[in-house]
């Protein structure tokens, strides 16, 4: 099957309007889905009280976990779509849109359903209190409840963005968070359903969501879309889908045992409000981070096309513009939480014994942020090229690696501040070992001076 123009303009287009017209969409999308989320924590906070704000910090870990299942199908299949077009096999493509919606379906019902009897235990497992633990559990019973939903919206959603439709893409996120922005204050405020309602504004959301992605694949039109047989399940198509997804997965996984650790610590340390800290300090880290990974979406479908189609110098190109974009991103995080760190804790809450910790923790988490995006980057490129293991190894190092020992290292020297000081730290560690990484993977597999490479040790 031919594919269409705008398909075909990833092999051709210079690579850097290519990687404007991409990752723009996504990084508003990413942009509107952070925002949302402090808009969120906002109206818990004041809404519904700091206890509350403290128990999203607890559930973050479960959210992180469902994520994580969540990426092992929708950048998996991401990437695997990229790859196959650039191939030319537009019939692989389809197979792996079927393949994708029923794995989202079954992985959400593995996850979210069978979580649902053991939501009590795994929220005190990621420490939860007391206080916190009715808030946590009145919003996750509903999040766990529409998990199918919540991967079929992301994983297809990733579809149409790295089948050469990123605005379709960004169009759907902005739904999703115009409509949970209108209706969280009505729920949390108006009819004071607090986390309950909360939980309510995104289910809908969600839904209004999906069924705008769902008529985008339902259309002949889309570059690839719902035909009959696809769904049929090959258990080698859904491995390679998985084993391509496997590096965010991992990635969210250990955020998840990492995040467990950390609520423990700062429990331990600093109790309650430490947790609460916690939870704002996260907000601004995804808030900027997220905007990278924008950039990294932006990035996928351009490198995957070119490594399928041969173009290795196009594929060593995105990188370095990707990476250049990310670190201006993570730059203007870092001058913000340094310049402006009252400012910021100032828009979720207003209790001074909670912005007492937040405003120094911020500032410390912050110090090495400038270089975060590259790193950020660097992994998602290997991801992206279908290089999991490489990009598995990074993330390993980040979390298990570096993250982990540090937080039960450097607390018990510096106790609550120790906290914070371990994020800086092991993301110096890590950019050093991402970098070295990126530079011993060229030298061996893209060492011609043009930078092409024969590229069969990539396939």
């Amino acid at each position: 099957m031919a594919l269409p123009h705008h398909i075909d303009a990833l092999e051709h287009e210079p690579v850097g309007k290519l990687l404007l017209q991409y990752s723009m969409p996504a990084i508003a999308g990413m942009a509107a889905m952070s925002l949302y989320n402090v808009i969120d924590s906002a109206f818990i906070g004041y809404g519904v009280g700091a206890h509350a704000l403290a128990a999203l910090a607890v559930a973050f870990p479960i959210m992180n976990l469902g994520a994580a299942l969540g990426t092992l199908v929708g950048l998996g299949g991401a990437s695997a779509s990229s790859i196959t077009l650039g191939r030319k096999d537009r019939a692989a493509a389809f197979r792996v849109l079927g393949h994708c919606t029923v794995l989202s379906i079954l992985f959400g019902v593995l996850f979210g359903w069978c979580a649902l009897p053991f939501l009590d235990d795994l929220l005190i497992l990621f420490g939860a209190s007391r206080e916190t633990l009715p808030y946590a559990r009145d919003f996750m019973f509903i999040c766990l409840l529409i998990q199918p939903l919540t991967y079929c919206l992301f994983n297809l959603n990733h579809i149409i963005r790295s089948t050469g439709y990123p605005r379709k893409a960004m169009n759907s996120l902005l739904l999703s968070v115009v409509c949970n922005v209108v209706l969280a204050p009505i729920f949390i405020f108006a009819l004071e359903w607090g986390m309950t309602g909360a939980a309510l504004a995104t289910a809908l959301s969600q839904t209004a969501a999906l069924i705008r992605v769902l008529r985008h694949f339902a259309d002949a039109r889309s570059t690839i879309h719902f035909i009959k047989g696809i769904c049929k399940l090959d258990y080698r198509l859904a491995g390679w889908i998985c084993f391509l997804g496997l590096p965010p997965c991992i990635v969210n996984a250990g955020a998840c045992l990492v995040t467990i650790i950390v609520n423990r610590q700062l429990l331990f340390h600093g109790g309650d409000m430490a947790v609460g800290a916690f939870g704002i300090i996260n907000r601004l880290l995804i808030l900027f981070g997220m905007l990278v990974v924008g950039i990294t979406q932006g990035m996928q479908p351009i490198a995957g096309y070119n490594l399928g189609a041969g173009r290795f110098g196009r594929v060593k190109k995105v990188l370095w513009c990707a990476i250049f974009a990310a670190t201006a991103v993570t730059t203007a995080g870092f001058v913000s939480g340094e310049f402006a760190p009252r400012w910021i804790v100032a828009l979720f809450t207003n209790e001074p014994a909670l912005a007492d910790i937040a405003i120094p923790g911020l500032r410390r988490c912050l110090i090495i942020f400038p270089l975060v995006g590259s790193q950020i980057v660097i992994g998602n490129f290997f991801q992206a090229i279908g290089r999991p293991k490489l990009s598995v190894f990074l993330s390993l190092t980040r979390q298990i690696l570096f993250l982990m020992p540090l937080l039960f290292i450097l607390p018990e020297w510096y106790g609550l501040y120790g906290v914070w000081y371990s994020y800086a730290a092991s993301d110096a560690l890590s950019i050093v070992v991402g970098f070295g990484t990126l530079y011993c993977f060229f030298r061996r597999f893209l060492h011609s001076p043009g930078g092409s490479g024969s590229g069969r040790e990539l396939r």
